[in-house]
């Protein structure tokens, strides 16, 4: 697969980044993840709106006509790896670029910084989507900026880990009693046809997936609470799914070894699912 790296396309073997990358010495970067549907990138400009404002969170400085020409990079790699008539994603990461020596404070004068953009197919899980998903609760250990989407994922990497080895699929999130998200995904619990997910603070980050789900509820007539859902609630809603670009809508039908409710997807669940596939394949 080609991959575009500072201004070049060029095979994926063959990019190189550099020892003193300020991504790779201090996680000092941002990235995104696109959803590409028949050569159609969903909410571009949601996540792009996205990616300014973790840019502009975390001060890294990128002139404007190079953030402007990223679209036109995504489009360049789609179609030179064929990926126009199929599904895919579009995986780009920001850092701060190469600075020598290594100190913590940010370089004087900036330097570039390091642009990199990978595209490859995508399958959704659509077996999950339909059967559901097990999980299991932890606490939220991640830094208290979880609304810059940053490349420090090791907090996250480490709970879908612990949950693969408990044999089930991801991890309930709980900050001070509240379900906040999964390690890569928003959460919603559904009770009474309204439903309840976690506010829009520095410890979460707004899915794109989750702004859509936020519309289709409007749209339904579905009340939406953003209290959060307490630990103490899981296992009274009705039901509880998953949000995100590579997840799309993904019930959960078991936490921590317990159904919810009757262990299957429920219909409010079932109903947003048809509503954002909808939206996702609509014209493609």
């Amino acid at each position: 697969m080609l991959v575009y790296l500072n201004g070049s396309y060029l095979h994926q073997d063959d990019a190189k980044v550099h020892v003193s990358d300020r991504g790779f010495l201090f996680g000092d970067g941002v990235y995104e993840v696109f959803r590409v549907v028949h050569g159609e990138i969903f909410r571009e400009q949601a996540h792009l709106e996205r990616l300014n404002e973790s840019l502009d969170a975390m001060g890294l400085d990128v002139e404007k006509k190079i953030r402007k020409s990223l679209p036109g990079v995504f489009r360049e790699l789609i179609e030179r790896n064929n990926l126009i008539k199929n599904e895919a994603t579009i995986y780009l990461q920001i850092t701060r670029g190469a600075a020598s020596p290594r100190t913590h404070p940010w370089p004087d004068p900036a330097v570039e910084p390091t642009i990199f953009v990978a595209s490859e197919p995508f399958s959704p899980h659509l077996e999950l989507q339909k059967s559901g998903i097990r999980v299991i609760t932890m606490a939220d250990l991640r830094w208290a900026r979880c609304n810059i989407k940053s490349v420090n994922l090791l907090p996250n990497t480490m709970a879908r880990q612990r949950a693969l080895e408990a044999g089930v699929q991801s991890a309930i999130l709980i900050r001070d009693g509240v379900v906040t998200e999964s390690p890569n995904a928003n959460i919603f619990g559904v009770q009474k046809n309204r439903l309840i997910t976690y506010p829009a603070t520095n410890y979460l980050l707004e899915g794109i997936t989750r702004g859509v789900v936020l519309e289709i509820a409007m749209r339904l007539n579905v009340e939406t609470d953003f209290t959060g859902i307490r630990e103490e609630d899981l296992f009274d809603l009705d039901e509880i799914f998953f949000t995100g670009t590579t997840t799309d809508i993904q019930p959960v039908v078991e936490i921590d070894g317990k159904p919810v409710n009757s262990g299957k997807p429920g219909p409010v669940t079932a109903k947003i699912q048809q509503t954002y596939h909808e939206a996702l394949y609509e014209n493609r």
